[in-house]
C-alpha cells in the first residue's frame, strides 16, 4: 500500500494516477489501445468552448462537520469547498486522520471557549503534498508527510503552515503517521523535556492502553531500568502487558497497590483523568518527583456534555499548596500539546522532539500502533469506541476506506436543513482562520 502511495505521489503536478503493471508485451499493447481510446472518447466529449469540461470537477471535497455541540449526531460527512494553501501553507490530499480523546470533548463542548459550529474538527492527518503556496521551502509536491493542522483535519485535503509539516519515512505507512504525530510527540515532551526521564526512574501512566499511554510505554523502554506502572480496563491487559511493569485495574485504587511494590512512590506520574487521581498522583510522588497533568477524561461521562460531571471532577481535584509541594520537593505541571503548538510559539521545541522521534523510529525502537480504521462515514462509530474506552493504541480515520453500508446511514448528509447549514459555513469560512481552543 505503501509504494503504491509513493508511485502516485511521483506523477507529474502531483495528481494521483493509477499505476499499471505489464508482465508481457501483448499486455502492454492491448493497455496501450484502451488508453488511446478511452483519450479519443475525452476529446470527443469535451465542449468546443471549453476545453476543461472533461477534467474532473476538484472544487469540492468530503469532511466530517460538526453542526453544533452535543451527541453523536452533531456529526456528518458533507460536502465543502476545496481550500487552497495560503503564503507560507501547504496544501495536503489526506490519507489518514488522528482521532483522540480531545476531539471527544471538543464535540461536547466540554472545553474552554469552542470555536463557532458548523466546522470540521481533527487536529492531526498524514497524506501527500499536492500544492504549496508562496515563500514555502523544504517541500514538494509528491511529498509523503505529516502535519499538525488548527481544526479542520477531518477532511480529505487541508493547508497548514509550513511549520506544522513534517516529512515522513518511506517505510511508514499513512495511518501510522496519523497515529505519531500528537501522541509520540505529548509522551515525549512530557517525559524527557518535562519531567526529565532518566535510568532507573519509574513511572505511573494512567490509561496505559491508549494511544498516549502505548507512547509513553514504548518511550520507556528506551530508557536502561525503567520502571511503568499502568492502568486500564481488564480486557486490555493481556494485549498490553508485556509493555508495562506492573499493571493494575484502572476502576480500583492503584495508590495501595503501587506503595506495596514501591512504597516511596513513584518519580514521574503522568495523569488524563483529572478530578481525584491528581490529590492520589501528588500522594505517589517521591521527593524531587514530577506530577504533570495532561488531560480530564474524567469530565466526560456521557454522549453530551455533563455540568455535574465537570462540576464533581474539579471538585475534586485537590488543592495545591506551594508551601507543602517546597516542603515535600515535588513538582506539578501541566501540558498542552496543541497548546504549546499553535498559541505559544512552540514550533521549534515540537520539531526538535519529531526529529528525536523519527530518529528511534527508524532504528526500530518505537513504532505507534494502530487499534483500528474508520471511513469518514463511521466517525460517529469510532468516536463512540472511544467514548468506551475500547481502544487499544490509536483509532485512525481512513479517508480512502469505504464505509461499512449500515455505519454510513446516519453519518451521511442528506437533509436539506444539513445543505442550509453547510453553505453558511462556506460563507463564514474565508473570513478568518478557525480559533485555536482558549
Amino acid at each position: 500500500m505503501v509504494r503504491q502511495e509513493q508511485q502516485r505521489a511521483q506523477s507529474p503536478g502531483g495528481i494521483p494516477q493509477t499505476v499499471r503493471l505489464f508482465t508481457s508485451p501483448s499486455d502492454m499493447a492491448k493497455e496501450g489501445t484502451e488508453i488511446a481510446e478511452e483519450t479519443e472518447q475525452m476529446i470527443d466529449q469535451k465542449e468546443p468552448d471549453n476545453p476543461v469540461s472533461a477534467v474532473v470537477d476538484s472544487k469540492e471535497m468530503r469532511a466530517v462537520l460538526l453542526t453544533g455541540f452535543g451527541g453523536l449526531n452533531k456529526l456528518k460527512v458533507t460536502k465543502k469547498p476545496m481550500p487552497e494553501p495560503q503564503e507560507g501553507e501547504v496544501k495536503i490530499r489526506v490519507k489518514a486522520c488522528g482521532l483522540n480523546f480531545l476531539d471527544l470533548m471538543v464535540r461536547q463542548g466540554n472545553i474552554d471557549n469552542p470555536p463557532k459550529t458548523p466546522f470540521v474538527p481533527g487536529f492531526e492527518c498524514s497524506g501527500i503534498v499536492e500544492s504549496v503556496g508562496e515563500n514555502t521551502e523544504g517541500f514538494e509536491i509528491g511529498d509523503r508527510v505529516m502535519a499538525f493542522v488548527n481544526y479542520s483535519a477531518w477532511a480529505e485535503v487541508v493547508c497548514t503552515p509550513l511549520d506544522f509539516v513534517y516529512k515522513i519515512p518511506d517505510d511508514m505507512t499513512f495511518p501510522e503517521a496519523a497515529a505519531f504525530s500528537m501522541n509520540f510527540v505529548a509522551a515525549y515532551m512530557m517525559l524527557f523535556e518535562v519531567a526529565n526521564l532518566r535510568e532507573g526512574m519509574s513511572v505511573l501512566v494512567h490509561s496505559a492502553g491508549g494511544a498516549v499511554g502505548q507512547a509513553v510505554t514504548q518511550l520507556c523502554s528506551t530508557v536502561p531500568n525503567v520502571t511503568v506502572f499502568g492502568t486500564a480496563s481488564p480486557f486490555k491487559h493481556e494485549a498490553i502487558q508485556h509493555s508495562v511493569t506492573h499493571l493494575f485495574d484502572r476502576n480500583i485504587d492503584c495508590v495501595p497497590e503501587v506503595k506495596k511494590i514501591s512504597p516511596d512512590g513513584v518519580d514521574i506520574v503522568l495523569d488524563c483523568l483529572c478530578g481525584e487521581n491528581t490529590g492520589k498522583g501528588l500522594s505517589l510522588l517521591k521527593p524531587m518527583g514530577t506530577y504533570i497533568l495532561y488531560g480530564s477524561s474524567n469530565m466526560v461521562t456521557g454522549e453530551t456534555k455533563s455540568f455535574f460531571s465537570f462540576a464533581k471532577s474539579w471538585w475534586q481535584v485537590e488543592k495545591v499548596n506551594p508551601i507543602k509541594l517546597y516542603e515535600e520537593n515535588k513538582v506539578i505541571a501541566g501540558f498542552s500539546l496543541l497548546n504549546l503548538l499553535f498559541k505559544q510559539g512552540g514550533c521549534s521545541q515540537v520539531k526538535t522532539a519529531v526529529q528525536k522521534l523519527l530518529s528511534l523510529y527508524n532504528q526500530k525502537r518505537i513504532k505507534p500502533v494502530v487499534d483500528s480504521l474508520w471511513a469518514l462515514e463511521e466517525v460517529k462509530e469510532a468516536m463512540q469506541r472511544i467514548h468506551d474506552r475500547g481502544n487499544i493504541g490509536k483509532l485512525i480515520l481512513d479517508v480512502e476506506k469505504s464505509p461499512t453500508p449500515l455505519m454510513a446511514n446516519d453519518s451521511t448528509e442528506t437533509s436539506e436543513a444539513g445543505e442550509e447549514e453547510e453553505e453558511q459555513e462556506g460563507d463564514n469560512e474565508n473570513k478568518e482562520r478557525m480559533p485555536f481552543i482558549q
